[in-house]
């Protein structure tokens, strides 16, 4: 097996030249035009629906402003990791969160959490001092400057972008998700204008998630709203994910979903425009991932434990040496060892390298064929010990819609997210606004996690040059970018029958995760 640096070394190896391109647009004058900036996201957004067919008003956006061509989302391609990576600017390395469900057994020693999950932040800070997330947010930063902060979301992931309990220097700073708010004085309010927070629609009707976003993004726009913008706010709708995770891309449903949250983007500029401040706010919509169909469906519990294996989705009781936690994350999955036993690490990745299922496996120390998780910035504290992601293909579902990928499910057909596939990997990035180059296609790489110190930049805020991402010096209006060229390579790992590999990119010193395969060696 050829091992490799990992992905930020080797970012610097191949493009030292463009590190101090960069370093000399970081540092370039800057100075924003706008008072307010606002960030949309829309959950699971692939970026070939933005059309003007499809969603018109997201489209003349995109053609207003800045459209970016080669976005990324984050490996785990998930909701929760890239709803800390949209938060902060870094990378799961340092937020801590690895995937929408994690084993932490200082937290719970027999199951899996959920990483957005309420009591899982709430108990998370206060046994970690604080540092459930290892970095701060983009909402926190503003709120220390002493503005005004608004976070609203349909789903719960929004509470990862402010957990704060202390506001003293940001009054009325709030946070609503999935109908709770904080402060809870907050919540009153609201229902006492649109009435309680809808349930999710029944999924025999096969409908968007049409009454829980709408319900947020009036929360958010005449309600969390009602006194003025504030400097800093996020809306996180909870479509077309929910969606294509009932259907598939490019259904009926999701097509209905993507028209749906069409109309909030709408809602949101005409309140900027009613309250005077459109031409002063700059916007971002971003997706935290793109989406897949399932075309290969498997029980892979069952074939674990055929195999010989001693998987468990929970333990009855404490955990014992040598059986393994499994937690199924869609187009990825992961595995939690008790007590770290390199060889049974090894041989279930050894199993996995003989199967037609398996797509790019990592382990804590790069095991025979396999990456190091630090290769993919999934280093963290709580990281499993081994972690793969599902073999894709670009083929097409029965909408038409391009990206396949085997998963762990019931039958083939449905719509996932989280694997290396560039249909997952590769999502919506589009702004506009009095700082933002107009009628901009940016086909230069970026990602989620550029987009908190592209935010902090135009603020003004202190802390972004701790962030992992880059600022998009490229698409400010007002900044000369002598932008550095980007170089592309495929790193391998292989064993005997086995290969498997990523193709990434690097830019100055920045580097990004196109995508990921595996197979036979040939």
């Amino acid at each position: 097996m050829r091992h490799f640096p990992s992905l930020r070394r080797s970012a610097v190896l191949l493009a030292s030249l463009g590190c101090a391109l960069l370093a000399r647009a970081a540092e370039a004058p800057f100075a924003a035009r706008a008072e307010h900036v606002v960030l949309i996201v829309w959950d699971g957004m692939r970026p070939d629906f933005v059309r003007a067919d499809t969603t018109p008003t997201l489209h003349a956006l995109a053609e207003r402003g800045t459209f970016f061509a080669n976005n990324h989302s984050v490996y785990i391609t998930s909701t929760e990791v890239n709803g800390a990576a949209l938060a902060t600017g870094c990378y799961p390395t340092h937020t801590g969160i690895v995937a929408n469900l994690e084993y932490l057994p200082d937290l719970n020693l027999v199951r899996p959490l959920a990483t957005e999950n309420l009591v899982t932040c709430r108990l998370g800070d206060i046994l970690r001092e604080g540092r459930y997330l290892g970095v701060p947010t983009l909402a926190e930063l503003v709120q220390r400057s002493g503005q005004r902060t608004v976070v609203a979301g349909t789903k719960g992931v929004a509470l990862l972008h402010d957990r704060a309990f202390d506001r003293t220097a940001a009054p009325g700073s709030t946070i609503l998700f999935a109908g709770k708010t904080y402060p809870p004085s907050a919540l009153a309010p609201l229902t006492a204008k649109l009435g309680a927070f809808p349930e999710y629609p029944s999924a025999e009707i096969l409908a968007p998630n049409a009454a829980q976003n709408a319900w947020t993004a009036r929360a958010f726009t005449e309600g969390l709203w009602r006194d003025g913008v504030p400097r800093f706010s996020t809306l996180w709708l909870g479509d077309p994910d929910y969606s294509q995770h009932l259907t598939q891309p490019g259904s009926a449903t999701a097509l209905a979903a993507l028209r749906n949250c069409d109309t909030y983007v709408g809602m949101v500029i005409a309140t900027l425009h009613a309250k005077g401040v459109l031409e002063k706010t700059n916007i971002f919509v971003v997706s935290d991932h793109g989406f897949s169909t399932v075309d290969h469906a498997l029980d892979l519990a069952a074939i674990l434990k055929k195999a010989g294996f001693s998987v468990l989705r929970s333990f009855p009781k404490t955990p014992r040496p040598g059986e393994i936690l499994y937690v199924p994350l869609g187009g990825s999955a992961q595995f939690y060892v008790i007590g770290h036993e390199p060889a049974l690490v090894q041989k279930l990745a050894a199993f996995l390298q003989t199967t037609d299922f398996a797509g790019p496996i990592f382990t804590r120390d790069a095991l025979p064929g396999t990456f190091a998780l630090r290769d993919v910035r999934l280093d963290a504290p709580d990281s499993p010990d081994l972690l793969f992601s599902y073999h894709w293909s670009d083929g097409t579902n029965a909408s038409g819609a391009p990206g396949l990928v085997a998963a762990d499910a019931r039958k083939p057909g449905y719509g996932t997210h989280a694997s290396l596939s560039r249909f997952d990997i590769h999502n919506t990035l589009l702004a506009a606004g009095p700082d933002i180059r107009p009628h901009f296609r940016d086909t230069l790489p970026t990602a989620n996690v550029d987009v908190a110190p592209t935010i902090a930049r135009i603020l003004g805020l202190s802390g972004a040059e701790k962030m992992d991402g880059r600022v998009l010096s490229e698409a400010l209006a007002t900044v000369d970018y002598d932008a550095p060229k980007p170089n592309t390579a495929t790193l391998e790992a292989t064993t005997d029958g086995w290969r498997q590999w990523l193709k990434i990119t690097t830019l100055g010193q920045h580097t990004y995760l196109d995508e990921g395969n595996a197979g036979p060696a040939k």
